[in-house]
């Protein structure tokens, strides 16, 4: 059977629970056999039961069953003595930690007294004697010779327990085997010298405080702490305490840091925190260091203790702030990024630019200077920083001045000392009174073509760095970017821009060959396309979508160039054969029109303008709502400019009378909305 693990808190505890239980059985069934009681009355969890006395009988029979399997199964010796020292019981454990069976400890009553180390047996008797005398528990680690002869170390302890059974005092006793733990010990002392001299060799500076704060121990490398407060040698250290130690501190480098360690100790002594770290600069004649301060609170042998480490972080913070002035400098990449491609305002995007190249630079002036390839000069872009508007009018050639040098050159130009040089027409006209001491120049160039310079001005030294000057070149690209991209932009917008002329004007033409063809309408093209233009606008259709309205009133009749002449230039009434050929110039307007992708959108004019609000219209018979908007407004201009027009079988109307006639005609040919916003805006 596998062997129960448990404390010595718990066994002890579950020991002296059976044992008042079966003292409790005992006196329950000797109460029984005396007639005193007739039974025993139980209440518990199941409900209340009454035991009889065989009940009682069996009932005890297997408490002490259960704690005789309990006992002998525990990895621990569990034994019953009397004060003179005689053993009434012993596990059978016994014979695991000891090599003695049960019967051999009983048989010999020296049993204990002889197993006892010879070193150990003077201080363990010695102690055993004062806890039968007193009455008080026993508790002793010692070691102690088992019967092959090896040496073990023991935990013994054994108290006092009452008993009815026994006239004499009975002793309950309980034997853990210790010697792994005590090996461990050994080795933990030897972890901890070695522990020591690992200490010793770290470059840390290492303090062992008591409760107090005095110094109980410290490494080898608390000599430079204890040079840097006055302290010649560490072990001079020991017995001082600490927060004497910082409050003392007169090194004006070293108060700042000696004042946080010893509030962050005063915390950690105070309770509110198991362990503080306090990072703090030490100042010294050539440079700055970083330190931090680890203040720890620990407890060992029931004693608080506080360990203070010192280490050396110079090296990390510098990696830190190189890190930070990446991840700045990134942020800042990004951010012009955004702007270059959220909009092609090139004023806007440079001003962005130069608005980063000062603060991520840290330099108080910056402007850009755009090339003019016509007359390969430099000319004003943009600016910041300066305290007059006198940059915004220089004209630089190439070659000439800083920035010249370095558009022709293709390099950085850097002047270190602006006053050595002497001669200076830049500092003498457009950066008068800017006291500017150095100044900085790159090169902007895209695709392998110079866009122009962006320049740098501070009013101090600079001692900049490879990071540093490599930053100013990023941005520097980003500007050649934001150059390039707004010329770009220009560029397309003017393509653009002739491209739609060039559309318009074919539309155009296409117009006038219609009306050259049908002489009869001549003019008619123009007129309606421009009503057309302006109602549309009164029904909120967007610039482009006027477009798209334009071009269709111009091509409105574009279908009719597939009608034969005899039809269309017929001076008198259609047949009804002819009208059928005369309707179908919607469809061929449709057939022409629609593989051109930018008509596509014009197309809903000369398509559907036939069509009539009742569903009589052609070439679809389409109704209501179902006609598209720009057709029904078209169809209400078109009738009114050829009511109004002279032909050559009828004059034009007057115009009241064809407002009549149109008006008449709503609800039934034309979208009476349409009607009602054209009769307004005819008025």
């Amino acid at each position: 059977m596998k062997p129960i693990h448990k404390t010595k808190k718990q066994l002890a505890t579950e020991n002296e629970e059976l044992y008042a239980r079966l003292n409790e059985a005992e006196e329950t069934l000797r109460a029984i056999h005396s007639g005193e009681v007739d039974a025993l009355i139980v209440s518990g969890a199941d409900g209340v039961q009454i035991y009889t006395l065989k009940q009682a009988e069996d009932a005890l029979a297997e408490s002490e069953a259960k704690f005789q399997r309990l006992v002998e199964h525990l990895p621990t010796v569990v034994s019953t003595h009397m004060s003179d020292g005689s053993t009434l019981y012993v596990s059978q454990y016994i014979e695991s930690l000891l090599g003695y069976t049960p019967q051999d400890w009983l048989s010999d009553p020296a049993s204990w007294l002889k197993a006892l180390h010879p070193e150990d047996r003077p201080q363990v008797l010695k102690e055993a004697d004062y806890a039968h005398q007193s009455g008080q528990p026993f508790e002793m680690e010692y070691r102690m010779m088992t019967r092959d002869g090896r040496i073990i170390w023991v935990h013994d302890q054994f108290a006092l327990v009452k008993s009815q059974e026994f006239e004499h005092q009975v002793w309950q006793g309980l034997m853990f085997d210790i010697t792994g733990r005590k090996q461990g010990e050994k080795k933990l002392s030897v972890a901890h010298e070695f522990l020591q001299s690992v200490q010793d060799a770290l470059s840390s500076h290492i303090a062992i405080l008591d409760h107090k704060g005095n110094i109980v121990q410290v490494n080898s490398a608390w000599r430079n702490f204890g040079t840097q407060h006055g302290l010649n040698q560490p072990n001079y250290c020991i017995g001082m305490n600490y927060l004497d130690v910082c409050d003392s501190v007169k090194d004006p480098h070293h108060i700042n840091e000696a004042q946080l360690v010893a509030n962050a100790i005063r915390e950690v002594n105070g309770g509110g925190k198991d362990e503080i770290l306090v990072e703090y600069p030490c100042h010294d004649a050539n440079n700055q260091r970083w330190f931090v301060a680890r203040i720890t609170s620990f407890e060992n042998n029931q004693q608080k203790w506080t360990a203070v480490s010192h280490e050396n972080i110079t090296e990390r913070k510098q990696a830190e702030e190189r890190i930070k002035r990446q991840l700045e400098h990134l942020t800042a990449l990004s951010a012009i990024d955004r702007v270059i491609a959220s909009n092609f305002d090139l004023e806007l995007n440079l001003l962005e630019i130069l608005k980063h190249v000062t603060v991520e630079l840290g330099v108080d002036a910056a402007d850009i200077l755009i090339l003019n390839s016509n007359s390969q000069t430099l000319e004003y872009g943009a600016e910041s920083g300066f305290r007059t508007q006198a940059i915004r009018n220089r004209q630089v050639r190439l070659g000439e001045s800083y920035a010249g040098r370095a558009a022709l050159e293709r390099r950085l130009v850097e002047i270190p000392n602006l006053k050595d040089i002497s001669d200076n027409p830049l500092m003498t006209t457009h950066l008068a009174g800017e006291d500017f001491v150095c100044y900085y120049g790159v090169p902007l160039i895209a695709k392998g073509q110079i866009k122009g310079v962006l320049e740098i001005f501070h009013r101090a030294s600079l001692d900049p760095d490879l990071e540093w000057l490599d930053f100013f070149k990023t941005l520097a690209g980003q500007a050649a970017l934001a150059i390039e991209n707004a010329t770009l932009f220009e560029s397309l917008q003017r393509s653009n821009l002739e491209l739609t002329l060039a559309y318009d004007a074919t539309i155009e033409g296409w117009s006038r060959a219609l009306d050259l063809r049908d002489k009869e309408t001549e003019g008619h093209t123009q007129r309606v396309t421009a009503m057309t233009v302006k109602l549309a606008r009164a029904f909120g259709l967007s610039d482009m979508e006027l477009v798209q309205v334009r071009w269709g009133a111009l091509l409105h009749d574009i279908g009719k160039m597939g009608v034969p002449d005899g039809i269309l230039l017929k001076p008198g009434p259609l047949t009804e054969e002819e009208w059928v050929a005369m309707k179908k110039h919607p469809a061929f307007a449709y057939e022409m029109l629609a593989p051109i992708r930018y008509l596509r959108l014009a197309l809903d004019i000369p398509y559907y303008h036939h069509e009539r609000w009742d569903g009589a219209g052609y070439p679809h018979e389409l109704k209501g709502a179902q006609i598209p908007l720009v057709a029904r407004i078209f169809a209400v201009v078109d009738v009114w400019d050829a009511l109004k027009s002279d032909r050559p079988y009828r004059n034009g109307w007057a115009e009241e009378k064809v407002r009549e006639h149109i008006h008449g005609l709503s609800g039934t040919h034309f979208d009476p909305q349409v009607v009602d916003m054209f009769m307004q805006m005819s008025n």
